[in-house]
């Protein structure tokens, strides 16, 4: 793992190496001097050593694990921020639980653009390459070293091992093309393997033209197909060039080699080039990515890379990530804590990934090409809690295509996804695309079609999915229809979703009553005062599965009686909850959290549960439905536990080292939870303009808000005497005003505020007592 990494200069330090420069330099040059350091100081593009922020991202981290899938679920992936397809070292070959690179693995069989976006979800539509001197081998592995490769977001390079000699491969990319510059050693025999297919289900195709350097083809394959509805027009397309002519050629098949053939079609298979090359010899490849066609492939080739300066891609690549990670900006905290905190900037910049090509698009949802602009592999059941309302801060401008990218699923197949990978997929539960929309609504977000994203959202909260009163919806059944709120039938008529019809029974109604809330606030929008009332009364359905007589939510029947054997093993994952145990979904309710803590005996009570959450092992950050529990205390009357809690998941849980995420990253969401937290604010209710605080990382924080809605200049979030003993709020002040109350309104960022922390070592029992943002 290469990371540069620098120690923070502080102001003061600043001040020294001014004075010094202005007692030894003429007046002019002290003048043109502190005119570039305050440029600087504006735009935030460098820190203090002339850093800038792409240098405090360290790819690697999340690569690996305790275990084969139980981590980040992480790659050192080359892209552009949202970018179509990522390319990566490909160190196994990936599939539905495994990731294409692991840091404990010691060779490289390919490199790969992939559009795998989590580990629990297949890839589709890829195509990998792999380098090699000597015999020919359709599939060949090279050792490598860690110390000998170089990871950043816009470039990527190893030197392998190719029997003694040494093979350097360098990668870099655009948004729909990756470009290779491979460093051969010399051989009379080199050779470049594409690997097209490798599918049992489709057959994948490659063409070679020799005369034009190029290897052309498709790839149909979907690891998630039977998760999700046919699409047989489905093809993940490419076109490959090379910067040097074929001395020969093929294509292979499994283990059967073709010399001199130009077409393939099969299922494990692809095709080669093969030359001489002398000792250092550089070859390029340059690859372009479509879902629409071969042609479209090559005009995306075309349009990002149209020249072979390997170079000007890499550099373009820095100036856009910087641009990106760079609107936000900190100061202070460790070297560690930098890196921690723009590594998680960078994962919450790669999806959803752009799936449109230059005006048009393939849509996954009606198997057809459509005009516009599109996304895909939003991961929402994951990405509502905070990775979303993160773009709405840092990428406003990017905001409604998203949305009305969801929009158009639903135009196309009837319903908005629940995780598109890319189409439908009945992969966790939950309609949590309504929060998506309510929360970019209430913050101030127009530019998209309200009256849609209503009728949408309505149909989500309203009509039960095809079959939905025999069916169980078992988690990745083979698919049949479109889940949506699988349930639905039963939440309706009964106010819960019973656990003898339904799976997962609790954690289905916890989650439908917080998407009724988000679906209540656009009908609210749109001036259905009904609808309004009638979903908010739902929004408070969670009360009807909890059990004051054990202290928990539990799953209960039609018949209105407690599912006793589906309670049995309630520490360990029993029938009706998500991924987790009764104590995952005890704090669930985003939505009321004052009638949560009512509902479980008032402040006392809730508080003694909520320590018993922590101090008994119960809470694992790893798994989303409980990344608003640290906050919860500030709702409580004891937010100094809150800023405790805080930073001890802060520290805990993210390291600069490739095994340093506790959990999927899952599309940005483990990630975003850090930047909000690091900044000292955290989205308790997506839906609402209400954010918890916690207890910041940064001496300084400084969201700049450019575009969409904003119009008053950054955020910033100063918090002196911080340190990691030093991690109690003393007292705030926002704008210059007193703050005792531990919760900021979306309306305070967006008018470009500023929220002064004093912190110190011991908790300050008083501050922060105020509830008022509650009443609002």
């Amino acid at each position: 793992m290469s990371v540069r990494q620098s120690t923070p200069i502080l102001p003061d330090q600043v001040n020294i190496v001014m004075a010094t420069v202005v007692k030894s330099k003429p007046a002019s040059f002290v003048s043109a001097l502190l005119m570039m350091c305050f440029a600087f100081n504006l735009s935030g593009a460098l820190n203090a050593l002339g850093q800038e922020p792409i240098d405090d991202v360290s790819p690697m981290i999340g690569t690996t694990g305790p275990t084969e899938n139980d981590y980040g679920g992480m790659i050192p992936g080359v892209a552009t921020p949202f970018g179509m397809t990522h390319w990566t070292a490909m160190t196994r070959e990936n599939k539905i639980s495994v990731c294409p690179y692991n840091y404990k693995d010691t060779t490289i069989q390919g490199f790969l653009g992939t559009h795998q976006p989590a580990i629990w979800m297949g890839d589709y539509g890829q195509i990998s390459l792999m380098a090699h001197t000597g015999e020919l081998k359709t599939a060949k592995k090279l050792p490598f070293r860690h110390q000998d490769e170089i990871s950043a977001p816009n470039y990527y390079a190893v030197k392998m091992d190719d029997g003694g000699k040494p093979l350097k491969a360098e990668l870099t990319a655009t948004t729909r093309a990756g470009f290779l510059r491979f460093t051969f050693p010399a051989s009379r025999a080199s050779h470049i393997v594409v690997t097209a297919g490798r599918s049992q289900q489709v057959k994948g195709f490659v063409q070679i033209n020799p005369n034009e350097r190029e290897i052309v083809g498709y790839n149909p394959d979907r690891m998630s197909a039977h998760l999700g509805p046919p699409l047989p027009n489905f093809k993940g397309y490419f076109v490959i060039q090379f910067s040097k002519p074929f001395t020969s050629f093929g294509t292979w098949e499994d283990d059967d080699i073709h010399s001199g053939r130009s077409q393939q079609s099969g299922h494990r298979m692809g095709g080669y080039a093969s030359f001489p090359t002398t000792q250092g010899e550089i070859v390029e490849v340059k690859i372009g990515t479509s879902f629409i066609s071969i042609e479209q492939a090559r005009d995306n080739l075309k349009r990002e890379i149209p020249d072979w300066n390997f170079d000007r891609v890499k550099a373009q690549g820095r100036r856009t990530w910087n641009e990106a990670l760079g609107r936000i900006r900190v100061q202070g905290g460790s070297q560690d804590d930098r890196v921690n905190f723009y590594t998680a900037m960078y994962h919450t910049l790669l999806f959803p990934r752009i799936f449109s090509e230059y005006g048009r698009y393939y849509s996954a949802f009606d198997d057809r090409v459509h005009n516009g602009v599109s996304y895909n592999d939003y991961s929402l059941w994951d990405t509502f809690r905070a990775e979303h309302p993160l773009l709405l801060l840092t990428q406003p401008d990017k905001v409604p295509d998203m949305i009305t990218s969801l929009l158009q699923m639903y135009d196309e197949g009837g319903w908005m996804p629940m995780w598109p990978n890319p189409t439908y997929s009945n992969i966790m539960i939950g309609t949590h695309a309504d929060s998506v929309i309510a929360d970019a609504y209430v913050k101030g977000f127009r530019a998209f079609d309200l009256n849609k994203a209503y009728a949408a959202m309505y149909k989500n909260a309203m009509t039960p999915p095809d079959g939905d009163a025999t069916n169980r919806w078992l988690d990745r059944a083979p698919w049949t229809a479109f889940e949506a709120r699988g349930g639905l039938t039963w939440y309706k008529s009964l106010g819960y979703v019973p656990q003898d019809k339904t799976d997962e029974s609790v954690s289905r109604t916890l989650e439908f009553a917080y998407d009724d809330f988000c679906v209540a606030q656009i009908a609210q929008a749109v001036g259905k005062t009904n609808d309004y009332e009638l979903l908010m009364k739902r929004s408070r359905n969670y009360k009807n599965l909890y059990d004051p007589a054990v202290g928990f939510m539990r799953p209960r029947k039609s018949d209105g009686t407690w599912a006793e054997e589906s309670w049995a093993s309630r520490e360990e994952r029993p029938p009706g909850f998500t991924e987790g145990s009764p104590w995952t979904y005890l704090f669930c309710v985003m939505q009321d959290v004052p009638g949560m803590i009512a509902l479980m005996g008032g402040e006392r009570r809730f508080n003694a549960k909520l320590d018993e959450n922590f101090s008994g092992g119960h809470y694992r950050h790893g798994n989303e439905p409980g990344h608003h529990y640290t906050y919860l205390y500030d709702y409580s009357g004891q937010p100094w536990k809150t800023q405790e809690r805080v930073r001890e998941a802060l520290l805990a849980n993210y390291q600069n080292a490739p095994d340093g995420l506790s959990g999927n990253d899952d599309c940005g969401q483990m990630s975003a939870w850090y930047i909000f937290s690091a900044l000292g604010f955290y989205p308790v209710t997506p839906g609402s303009t209400l954010y918890a605080i916690g207890s910041p990382l940064f001496e300084r924080a400084t969201i700049m808000l450019k575009g969409g809605p904003y119009k008053k200049g950054p955020f910033t979030v100063v918090a002196r005497n911080q340190s990691r003993k030093n991690k109690y709020i003393q007292s705030a002040t926002l704008n210059g005003k007193p703050l005792n109350e531990p919760f900021i309104r979306h309306a305070d960022i967006a008018d470009g505020s500023t929220l002064i922390f004093v912190m110190g070592a011991q908790p300050n029992k008083k501050w922060g007592q105020g509830r008022a943002a509650l009443r609002k």
